[in-house]
């Protein structure tokens, strides 16, 4: 009896280690509909929506049991996000963005920020074209996917050089924790595929670590419009406050057979995880107003809107030359 209480307190104690400070479940939103319940005069829910196209929301996002991860058997469903030439905002780039709707400090401490994602054969992703996947604002980490030096490869980079990747199989649930020392400035990855738990896949290393709290993006974004439709699955969202839980679906058993792990490729941290100092593009237009705030647009392929910074902040290249922002 005292052995079987310390194994289910062990258990207990693996499956959920951490704080969540947000969840990102989609298990309150029934239909797609429900996501335009949120606007910035009544702030429901758990995520912000409003960086898409033009079509009604049930154009760009989807709801149902099939799009989750099988081992997440606390969800009721997963998320189908769209992006296709119409799904653009604020720019010529295709994308479809949630972020949190939270009161809580999403930027403090060392957090542990979960998703799962996966594609399948059908609108599959173009691996010619750059994708930003799961990214916060400055960019200081995210995954990339359809650029070198595997562009087939989902490729975890830090201040836009990569550190880790691994082929980008269909139907393959991936299962990610962005490791933030928000206090210590570093960031490292934990990673694992279908049902089986995260494990540390690259140690922490210094990084412009930052957040509003609003500005985590749980999407995807191609710096280039073109003809197709694309899907993206997402599942398992949440955040925490370590320890980190490395149990994909609080440790419950998949109620189907999960994915097979797949390979990985680990790509050489470069000698200094520092950016690149960039000098600003030249403008793409002659513009005039008001300059641009911090994180915003203010140069690229088709950009037509201020060049210049608000007084602090430099025009960087973060995808050159499609896309520059103030930082």
């Amino acid at each position: 009896m005292v052995l079987a209480f310390v194994l289910t307190t062990l258990f207990a104690l693996g499956a959920q280690a951490g704080t969540t400070v947000w969840s990102g479940s989609f298990n309150s939103y029934s239909t797609a509909a429900d996501f335009d319940k949120w606007s910035w005069s009544s702030e429901v829910g758990e995520y912000q929506w409003y960086i898409h196209g033009s079509q009604p929301t049930s154009h760009y996002l989807a709801l149902d049991p099939s799009y989750k991860n099988p081992a997440m058997a606390s969800e009721t469903h997963g998320l189908k996000a769209t992006i296709d030439s119409g799904a653009t905002w604020n720019s010529q780039m295709e994308r479809t963005e949630l972020i949190p709707q939270t009161s809580a400090n999403l930027g403090t401490g060392n957090l542990f920020y979960h998703f799962s994602v996966k594609r399948s054969d059908t609108n599959a992703p173009d691996s010619t074209l750059e994708h930003q996947v799961v990214f916060f604002e400055s960019h200081f980490t995210e995954l990339k996917y359809g650029v070198a030096p595997n562009p087939t490869n989902l490729q975890w980079m830090v201040s836009g050089q990569a550190q880790w990747g691994t082929p980008f199989t269909a139907d393959t649930w991936f299962n990610f924790a962005y490791d933030i020392d928000f206090s210590a400035g570093t960031v490292g990855l934990w990673a694992s595929t279908g049902s089986a738990p995260l494990q540390k896949v690259v140690q922490n290393i210094a990084a412009p670590t930052s957040t509003n709290s609003e500005d985590w993006h749980l999407g995807v974004l191609r710096i280039v419009n073109g003809p197709g439709t694309e899907d993206w699955y997402f599942s398992g969202v949440f955040i925490e406050q370590g320890p980190i839980t490395t149990a994909i679906g609080n440790g419950t058993a998949p109620s189907a057979p999960s994915a097979p792990s797949g390979p990985v490729t680990t790509v050489a941290p470069p000698a200094t995880s520092n950016p690149v100092t960039t000098p600003a593009p030249s403008p793409t237009t002659t513009a005039s107003g008001p300059a641009q705030t911090q994180w915003g647009q203010c140069g690229g392929t088709g950009y037509t809107g201020p060049t210049a910074c608000a007084a602090t902040f430099k025009c960087v290249a973060v995808s050159p030359p499609y896309y520059y922002q103030c930082q």
